[in-house]
């Protein structure tokens, strides 16, 4: 629903959306603890407060939640991402916003304190065995946040900060599969320091291509 104002959506439809939104931000923060398999129904829906009635008012079956759930994190994900790194509000410069995002990575993985930080890349390995549809959720959003990372280094092509034959698209690849990687370690290791080194290795490439 685009452009739609409050007045136009029925009470019931926004109550029906508030209570689902419910339902998936609790389970979003128990399976950051636990995992996919080992959270029941009810943990969930004591924690949203809602009877067992709503989840299957809304969700067919676990796979259909679980799908519905990664698509719900990874688009607010995705627009937190917009935010920091699209968004010209804060910072004009690109690249600025393009470091000043990898930095802060290093602060928010030292305030996880070891636990992971991404739904999204917990549960990749869990449920993409499990369920084609959650495993093609995961892969869409993957692509998205790829595609944010894209359109920062392409705007700096723009603006002559990187030569007009960069390989956006190739980089912003890069970035994620290297973040995603020095995550999945610093977690097992209970250490930021794979994802400093990955940080600091991405920006020494990208500000060694940088137009003088």
């Amino acid at each position: 629903m685009l452009f739609l104002d409050d007045w136009s959506i029925p009470a019931c439809v926004k109550d029906r959306q508030t209570t689902k939104d419910r339902i998936l931000d609790a389970a979003e923060e128990i399976m950051l603890e636990k995992s996919f398999h080992s959270v029941g129904l009810k943990q969930i829906l004591t924690v949203a407060k809602v009877p067992k009635g709503s989840f299957y008012h809304y969700f067919e079956s676990k796979e259909k939640f679980g799908t519905e759930m990664i698509k719900h994190y990874m688009d607010q994900a995705c627009e937190n991402k917009r935010q920091m790194l699209i968004c010209k509000d804060n910072e004009s410069d690109p690249l600025k916003r393009l470091f000043i995002y990898l930095d802060g990575s290093i602060d928010y993985i030292q305030s996880t304190a070891g636990t992971f930080p991404c739904l999204a890349l917990k549960l990749a390995s869990e449920v993409s065995d499990l369920s084609e549809y959650m495993r093609k959720e995961l892969a869409q959003g993957f692509e998205d946040w790829i595609s944010i990372f894209c359109e920062v280094l392409e705007e700096a092509v723009a603006a002559n900060q990187l030569p007009a034959n960069f390989n956006c698209a190739s980089e912003a690849q890069l970035i994620h599969d290297l973040m995603s990687g020095a995550i999945q370690r610093a977690v097992i290791n209970r250490s930021v320091e794979p994802v400093r080194n990955a940080v600091e290795h991405t920006k020494s490439s990208i500000s060694s291509m940088m137009i003088e």
